[in-house]
């Protein structure tokens, strides 16, 4: 562990994977991975303690814990009910000036780094996320191409708000804590990305640790995520860089950014674009190389999320494949 339990602010690289319990599964790792000198990109960690202090100060805490008491997970009519209650409370109760003050500026010196203009990600961080005997992935909340003060501070309550959705309860009381309130938020600068999609350093389909799985599309990742396109697939020997094989899929949109940077839309793609290859052979290398290096240094097989912006090949998020 490198940061102090009360840390309530901490930025990319400092902290490692040791501090969990700080920052959540997603920014201990994303930290650690940039400490370890990794593309990824620059942002900050609002711990689980800022979340801790809003229900103490706000006097929630004792509210939401008799709200919890005598729950069954399994009645999803009470469970519904009870998620919609808590997140109204969160949702409509705002932070104290101190804790408002202490996330703006770290937003403000995020947005001086980057001309004025830190377009960011706004992502929930459980603590008991993304571990190898259970994945709690995509049980909150991520917000993208957040600007402005406001914006930030919305999507932060609704991040925390999150943690007591239906789906994340329910995945608590199976596998966790139904006391637990150990969520942290990632503010981070939003990559515009050319191509993007997750990585496999071991090939999950035939459980083969000696190939790397890359899927790729162009613009941003949610056109696979939300199942818009079949992503192109690229499997490489993970001993010699070998290409061992390759699906070209035929891609029909893409999701960009708005022109004016907040928000994103679909776009069509013009034929020639919908049927081609969208990583070069010097990608798919560069991106075998880092999937190497990122499980090297994890030590387990990982499920990576990427992005290139020109040039630049970023890691947007890293966790183990549970699936082995």
């Amino acid at each position: 562990m490198s940061c102090p339990e009360d840390t309530l602010i901490a930025w990319f690289g400092e902290i490692d994977r040791g501090d969990v319990s700080i920052a959540g599964g997603k920014g201990a790792s994303l930290s650690d991975m940039a400490r370890a000198g990794l593309p990824v990109p620059p942002g900050f960690v609002i711990c689980t303690g800022a979340f801790e202090q809003f229900l103490r100060e706000s006097r929630l805490a004792g509210e939401i814990e008799r709200r919890m008491q005598g729950l069954n997970v399994e009645d999803s009519a009470m469970l519904e009910r009870l998620a919609e209650e808590i997140t109204q409370i969160i949702e409509a109760q705002q932070p104290s000036e101190n804790l408002r003050a202490m996330i703006v500026s770290a937003y403000q010196k995020l947005c001086a780094d980057y001309g004025d203009l830190a377009i960011v990600a706004v992502r929930s961080s459980a603590a008991a996320e993304d571990s190898q005997v259970a994945s709690f992935a995509g049980q909150q909340e991520t917000f993208l191409n957040i600007y402005g003060e406001d914006c930030v501070m919305n999507q932060v309550r609704a991040c925390w708000s999150s943690f007591f959705k239906p789906r994340a309860i329910f995945y608590r009381g199976q596998k966790g804590n139904l006391k637990d309130t150990s969520i942290a938020v990632v503010v981070q600068r939003m990559v515009n990305p050319d191509k993007s999609g997750v990585m496999f350093t071991a090939d999950p389909v035939q459980r083969r640790r000696d190939r790397v799985m890359i899927e790729a599309a162009w613009g941003l990742g949610e056109a696979v995520v939300s199942g818009l396109v079949t992503p192109d697939n690229y499997v490489v020997n993970k001993t010699d860089g070998r290409l061992v094989s390759k699906f070209i899929s035929r891609k029909t949109v893409m999701i960009i950014r708005e022109d004016n940077g907040i928000g994103v839309r679909q776009v069509d793609l013009p034929p020639e674009k919908a049927q081609a290859q969208v990583l070069t052979s010097e990608e798919i290398a560069q991106l075998a190389e880092l999937g190497n290096l990122i499980e090297k240094h994890f030590g387990c097989p990982q499920d990576v999320e990427w992005a290139i912006e020109g040039n630049s090949l970023y890691v947007l998020q890293s966790r183990p494949v549970t699936t082995l």
